[in-house]
């Protein structure tokens, strides 16, 4: 039986809402009522997606933002505020991933790129969403970390480095801001059937997906539903107890 999750009224920011688990969650928090804060960097996207959940009935937010770039984050706060009264959860997904590629090849650039966005872009949402939080003693961030942010990921090291710091910011602000009513939490998925996985998956040829399933517990891949079912139960109300935890979402990869 399917859980059935009630944000009514909430205000739910996502980032990276474009595409992949960020569209997804998006549709789901607003079929539960929530009211939605949406940014991506391609605006076109998240623009439409807007659109989309207006027609069905939920208040909507949207714009384009690079979370790597601390003015466009500021932007993006301040239109959040001038849209919304309060801010109740944040879930903190945009990321970028990288050519497979040995760590001595890579370079300066490729670090620049993944790092802006997948580590310090949470780092500068996060600072806005607990001072938003912090003045109300509530709120809840998930943070999308990666199975690569909590083991080793050959190939994929700068990658995985900025997720495991996504890890490092989260333990630590649920330890700073717990005391406040706010919980800050991790979700690492395994890959899944995103967009940007297929995209990869098809630049590297069939014979890599049928590796990647051997090589998980399950011998199969996630599905994005199976994730962001994990992302609501993660922020709504009834989990209030949980802080801290850097939750696994792999067919149990992280278990080997």
């Amino acid at each position: 039986m399917r859980t059935h999750y009630n944000f009514d009224n909430q205000v739910v920011l996502i980032t990276g809402a474009g595409s992949g688990f960020g569209k997804l969650a998006a549709e789901q928090f607003a079929a539960a009522g929530a009211r939605l804060a949406l940014c991506d960097l391609n605006e076109k996207a998240v623009g439409t997606l807007a659109r989309q959940l207006e027609a069905g009935g939920a208040q909507v937010m949207a714009m384009a933002c690079d979370v790597g770039m601390p003015a466009q984050v500021a932007d993006f706060f301040a239109a959040v505020d001038n849209s919304f009264d309060r801010l109740d959860v944040a879930i903190n997904n945009a990321g970028v991933s990288h050519a497979k590629v040995r760590l001595h090849e890579t370079d300066l650039a490729m670090w620049d790129r993944v790092i802006d966005t997948n580590l310090k872009g949470v780092y500068l949402c996060m600072q806005q969403e607990l001072a938003r939080m912090v003045t109300r003693n509530s709120g809840a961030i998930l943070n999308v970390s990666s199975a690569a942010g909590i083991m080793g990921a050959p190939f994929i090291s700068l990658y995985s480095a900025s997720k495991h710091g996504v890890i490092g910011l989260t333990k630590s602000a649920a330890l700073e801001y717990g005391r406040k009513g706010i919980r800050v939490n991790a979700l690492c998925p395994a890959f899944a059937l995103t967009p940007m996985v297929e995209a990869s998956l098809n630049a590297a040829g069939g014979k890599s997906r049928e590796n990647l399933e051997a090589g998980n517990p399950m011998r199969r891949l996630g599905e994005m539903d199976e994730v962001v079912q994990a992302m609501l139960w993660a922020c709504c109300d009834d989990n209030s107890f949980m802080n801290g935890a850097v939750i696994p979402i792999d067919g149990g990869l992280s278990a080997t």
